[in-house]
């Protein structure tokens, strides 16, 4: 098949076979299509079901038939994998770029931290904002993501822009929304959530505190969120934060009694057996929405859908 045939938009590589490639392994067929992944990436990826034919997945060595489709799924980033910008961009202007972050990809490094991040991509990519921000590790990025979560991000390409969406981020300014999944039923429709957060003594997760109980050294903590669909196991959910704490609305949902599905640090034993038994893995967490206000003054509103993989689960679900 031609390269022209192929086609590549939000994070995804679709391909349509013809009868030149028919009857060829789809490992095989990819590695010739994809120069930029190896073959063992490419093996990582079809096992976690983002190699999909005819929307379905599909083993290694399906034999491709005329007229199939064949689509790849924007990767999960990895130790090996760092997804090209071009698959991740939403929008892009001289002062800002908008992207949707995939699952598993790290938003810059840090202590312990040795695989690829977003902010080895945008040096990579824009060499010349290695000077926007006041950190060298965060080039241009003013606020981030966890790394099981996917969805909605913004970064700054000139120091102006920065300091414009810094001060939107300490004023509250910024308008982010997320789509969550969470186990259970909810008693209340929508609900603000007021749980301080602080630094749990295990070190490596938060601990949302009801009651403001032992709230020493804590921090506000504010999550507001609607019921966007009930279900019989599970509830999806529209979350707006009114604060910025690292996990917070994973910690928040957990000490509310409703954990995330897929969240095995924020999690109960029940919840943590039906995540192995529902084999997401990732969260169920997007940032679906964001809004913000360029440096013209006009407001940039930018939404984006759950990925196919949260979409066929929310599908099978009761």
């Amino acid at each position: 098949m031609e390269k022209k045939n192929s086609k590549n938009f939000n994070g995804v590589n679709k391909f349509k076979i013809t009868t030149e490639a028919s009857g060829e392994r789809l490992d095989k067929f990819l590695t010739g299509q994809l120069k930029e992944i190896t073959r063992s990436q490419l093996q990582k990826l079809i096992k976690s079901d983002r190699i999909l034919v005819n929307k379905k997945p599909a083993s290694a060595h399906y034999k491709l038939k005329d007229g199939d489709v064949v689509e790849l799924l924007g990767p999960k980033a990895d130790n090996g994998i760092l997804p090209d910008l071009a698959n991740l961009r939403v929008a892009e202007t001289d002062e800002y770029l908008v992207i949707n972050k995939p699952t598993g990809m790290i938003v810059h490094g840090g202590p312990g931290i040795k695989e690829k991040t977003l902010a080895d991509s945008l040096l990579n990519s824009y060499p010349e904002i290695s000077d926007v921000g006041e950190d060298k590790i965060r080039p241009g990025i003013v606020h981030r993501l966890d790394k099981e979560a996917s969805g909605l991000m913004v970064v700054t390409k000139t120091s102006k822009s920065y300091n414009n969406l810094k001060k939107q981020f300490q004023d509250r300014t910024i308008f982010k929304e997320y789509t969550a999944l969470v186990y259970g039923s909810l008693e209340k429709s929508e609900d603000k959530i007021n749980f301080p957060i602080k630094r749990s003594a295990k070190g490596y997760k938060m601990a949302a505190l009801p009651d403001n109980e032992e709230a020493e050294n804590a921090r506000e903590a504010i999550t507001e969120f609607k019921t966007a669909q009930k279900l019989i196991n599970y509830t999806l959910l529209k979350v707006k934060i009114k604060t910025g704490r690292t996990h917070q609305i994973r910690a928040h949902m957990a000490a509310y009694g409703h954990p995330i599905v897929g969240d095995n640090i924020y999690s109960t034993k029940r919840t943590r057996e039906q995540n192995k038994k529902n084999a997401l893995g990732r969260i169920f967490l997007v940032a679906t929405k964001l809004s913000f206000y360029d440096l013209a003054g006009n407001e940039q509103t930018f939404t984006v859908d759950l990925p196919k993989e949260l979409e066929k689960f929310l599908t099978g679900c009761k």
